[in-house]
């Protein structure tokens, strides 16, 4: 019958409802992802385990702490160990990121990710 398209308008119901019901996941692993991001933590230590610190999974410091036995320096040595323990929170913090994102988002790959964001954004690390 001319202009029935009872069959195409079928399809593409079908390809809107999968359409919908796939964001619909989507949203869910994300608020999951955002609730689950919340908790992470990245802790990172220098001088022989004497200064601790913790970082939010953005990078934030949330805590500094030295031992009793922190190594009495000068304040620029002082300066650059507290700076290690906190680089390397922020290493753990983003590989715990990286982890849960993969376990998370179906097919997500945080160096395929990111190599895509600099090419956009011309950056070279």
């Amino acid at each position: 019958m001319a202009g029935d398209h009872t069959g195409v308008d079928d399809l593409l119901n079908e390809d809107f409802d999968e359409a919908g019901r796939r964001v619909g996941q989507l949203l869910d692993s994300v608020e999951t992802l955002r609730d689950d991001l919340e908790e992470i933590n990245g802790v990172g230590e220098a001088a022989g385990g004497q200064i601790t610190a913790r970082v939010a999974a953005n990078g934030r410091v949330l805590e500094v702490a030295f031992g009793p036995r922190t190594p009495r320096s000068d304040s620029r040595a002082l300066a650059e160990q507290v700076l290690t323990a906190v680089l390397e929170a922020q290493r753990d913090a983003e590989r715990k990121t990286q982890e849960l994102m993969r376990e998370t988002l179906d097919g997500y790959d945080p160096a395929a990710a990111r190599a895509d964001l600099d090419r956009m954004l011309g950056l070279r690390w």
